[in-house]
Formats: structure tokens, sequence, C-alpha cells
């Protein structure tokens, strides 16, 4: 499983580059797990659905009804922004499109679990004033999903 993580609102480039994440992972059987929302995650959805790939959501809320129409497996959770670890500890590798400070909080979750996070026009960390290359940068959605899944480990 790789994990789109972004904003639940987003602009028309990230939800062009997040539905073609979602169809290149659908096309090497990968299923996709989100935060079951809007924005990046529905965009992801879809594109992952045009494919027949499968798409699981991890929802901040209690209610199914909640997920975008593209999520095959909502999975209800209760806990508002603390499903971000659900997320990330879902997958194999992130691939964090655009965002706000909860894709920040997801990034973070998953490399302190040490899961591979590959940023397309997301996020880039600074540490004592020196770039961190802890995110692996992708400049494109075939090359953000090649990268996921080089970086993913058995």
């Amino acid at each position: 499983m790789v994990a789109v993580i972004g904003g639940g609102q987003c602009s028309e480039e990230e939800a062009g580059l997040a539905r073609e994440v979602g169809r290149r992972l659908a096309r090497e059987d990968i299923i996709l797990v989100c935060g079951g929302m809007g924005g990046v995650m529905e965009a992801a959805c879809q594109g992952a659905r045009e494919e027949e790939g499968i798409t699981l959501g991890i929802l901040p809320g209690e209610i199914r009804a909640m997920a975008n129409s593209y999520v095959q497996i909502p999975v209800v959770t209760g806990l508002g922004y603390a499903r971000n670890v659900a997320v990330v500890k879902s997958a194999q590798a992130v691939i964090a499109i655009g965002g706000s400070y909860g894709t920040l909080s997801e990034i973070g979750h998953a490399l302190q679990s040490k899961i591979p996070v590959i940023g397309l026009n997301t996020w880039a960390l600074v540490k004592n004033g020196s770039e961190d290359v802890a995110i692996t940068i992708a400049l494109s959605p075939d090359e953000a999903v090649q990268k996921a899944l080089g970086l993913i480990k058995d």
C-alpha cells in the first residue's frame, strides 16, 4: 500500500498531479490509502478508480458516508487529525502532494517511522539552517510512483 497525502482543498494543478499518481499506482496494482476526504485525497482516489485500482480511506470521523465517492473501503476512526498516524502507518511509502499543516504532520509521522516520503510540489524541510533531504523529491507523478516503489522495503 502507498499513502497519498495532501490538502483537503487543493489547486487544480495539485488535483491533476494527484489523479495521475492514483492512476499510476492502480496500474502497478498498488492499494491507495489516504485520509478519505476531498482535495488531493479525492483526486488520487478518482485516478485510481479510473484504472480499476483499490482505494482505502481512513476517515477522521465516525460516518462512512463522509468519505469521498471514490473510496471503496472507508475506515471510520472518530480520531480527527490523529488518524494521520494510521494513514501513514498503513503504507509502505508515502507520496505527499501540496498540503498544509495536516500534511506536514503526516510527513513527520512517516519519517519518524522510517517510512519513505516522496514529495511532489509539497513541503521542504530545513534543519539548523541546512536543507534536510529526508523527503525524496519527485518532479512528476510517474517519477513519484517509481521512487515510491523503489523505496518500499519488504
